[in-house]
């Protein structure tokens, strides 16, 4: 007979906190039953109200801190908590750090079997103001406009400016388009009913030529018809100092998909310059890059380091997206071979390859399982194969290509410590000592951990 929960929907209970979860919640335990309370802290009395029981665990609200932990700290944000982009703000930024380098270990014990000890986390040395990319939801709360961010774990928009983890440039493109929309009386667009025009904000933020600064501005509309579009424009360019294009996005869609497959340019350019290191990117609206540009260079100096490519030998990139790593590799005199299932992302690193005279990275648009065995049936021996796979982690099929192909060195560059795990464990079965587990911290403010790991051919 299946045991009972001990706990009910609103029922109040105190707590011991014993560590935090992977989206950077609290986790206490009552007769033996998980007990989920974000903003909560390790090593912390709180008083919680459960809200919802499920078979295994428990989510609670946290009603009262009775015992503070010595590193939790007053969140910065006037709408921490309410806003669903930081989870972490309340806890001290060294805290974060560890707290990061405790969850990479945790699942590599619990899901891959395996004692490692994890690196200290490294850290991004202003962990505000990192994001050089932000989308901001418009909408409607109680009868006003309101542009920001997301209610959490909800569709709700919460009106702010202000946001402490974004750069300057993507305020300012979000308060002229606010003034914009007010001026005019430009609605916003309503998920339930459809009806509305304006999505989303968006704005990316590029060093430039020289370390000038870029900024582009994007309106995600409901429609092709953009009214005082020559305004618009025009308040931009008076907001935005270092504005170099603005564009309209056009997504008809229903749905919650941002970016549609139309774009008008409205003024300017439709695109932007950005480097990392010495190399230069040129990034459009759907372009991806890395948000956390300080971050994201000692990322791929890392991995490129780690995968210690010698002059003149195969490097293989796999999930390798706009192929920035790949281009750190060919820096260093690699052969690379890239894959990537998005054609986009190809195309994109292809240009990229082009505009930093990278002609020893080559790109190839498929399954990283069907075309990594095309390239061994070729004879393709890779020393060193990277792996930067989405957040489900590798497939089998390409795991077992690797291990086939046989490179001295593979180097993991994972977003989910927990697929992460997982593939580690299979690598370990098939003659790969895991070396080194490095995490990185991508995301401050945010349970989000970047994790890369060193595989040695044993």
């Amino acid at each position: 007979m299946e045991k009972k929960p001990p706990l009910a929907q609103g029922q109040k209970l105190r707590l011991t906190v014993g560590g935090l979860g992977s989206s950077g919640e609290g986790i206490g335990s009552f007769e033996g039953f998980k007990v989920f309370v974000p903003f909560a802290l390790p090593n912390e009395e709180v008083v919680c109200e459960i809200e919802t029981v499920k078979k295994n665990y428990a989510l609670a609200r946290l009603l009262k801190i009775e015992e503070a932990a010595p590193d939790r700290r007053e969140p910065l944000c006037p709408v921490y908590g309410l806003c669903g982009g930081c989870s972490l703000q309340h806890l001290s930024y060294e805290g974060q750090l560890e707290a990061k380098r405790q969850q990479v270990e945790a699942a590599f014990a619990r899901l891959g079997h395996l004692t490692v000890q994890a690196e200290p986390t490294i850290a991004c040395d202003d962990p505000w103001h990192y994001r050089n990319k932000m989308l901001f939801p418009a909408g409607e709360r109680e009868g006003s406009l309101a542009i920001g961010c997301y209610q959490r774990g909800t569709h709700l928009v919460v009106d702010g400016a202000g946001c402490l983890i974004a750069e300057r440039g993507n305020e300012e493109v979000l308060g002229a388009v606010r003034r914009w929309m007010e001026l005019y009386n430009i609605p916003a667009y309503d998920e339930a009913s459809g009806r509305g025009l304006i999505r989303h904000v968006m704005a990316r933020c590029g060093r430039g030529e020289d370390d000038a600064g870029e900024v582009l501005a994007v309106l995600v509309t409901a429609t092709s018809f953009l009214p005082r579009e020559k305004e618009l424009a025009e308040m931009l360019q008076k907001a935005v100092p270092h504005l170099v294009g603005a564009v309209q996005n056009i997504n008809e869609a229903r749905g919650n998909v941002i970016l549609g497959r139309r774009q008008r340019l409205l003024w300017g350019k439709d695109s932007l310059t950005d480097r990392l290191g010495s190399l230069r990117f040129k990034i459009s609206p759907a372009s991806f890059f890395q948000v956390n540009r300080a971050q994201a260079e000692k990322l791929y100096a890392l991995t490129a380091e780690l995968a210690a490519p010698r002059p003149g030998s195969t490097v293989w990139d796999l999930y390798c997206g706009t192929g920035t790593i790949s281009l750190y590799l060919a820096k260093k005199g690699a052969k690379v071979h890239g894959i990537e299932a998005v054609a986009a992302a190809i195309e994109d690193a292809e240009r990229n390859a082009a505009a930093n005279g990278c002609a020893a990275a080559r790109f190839y648009c498929g399954d990283s399982a069907i075309e990594a065995p095309k390239l061994l049936a070729q004879g393709e021996r890779p020393e060193a194969v990277v792996l930067d796979p989405p957040r489900a982690g590798c497939s089998p099929r390409v795991l077992a290509t690797v291990v086939k192909a046989g490179p001295q060195r593979i180097v993991y560059v994972s977003c989910n410590p927990a697929t992460l795990a997982r593939d580690a464990a299979l690598l370990s079965e098939q003659g790969y000592k895991l070396q080194k587990v490095q995490p990185l911290d991508m995301f401050p403010q945010t349970a989000h951990v970047e994790t890369v790991a060193l595989f040695l051919k044993q």
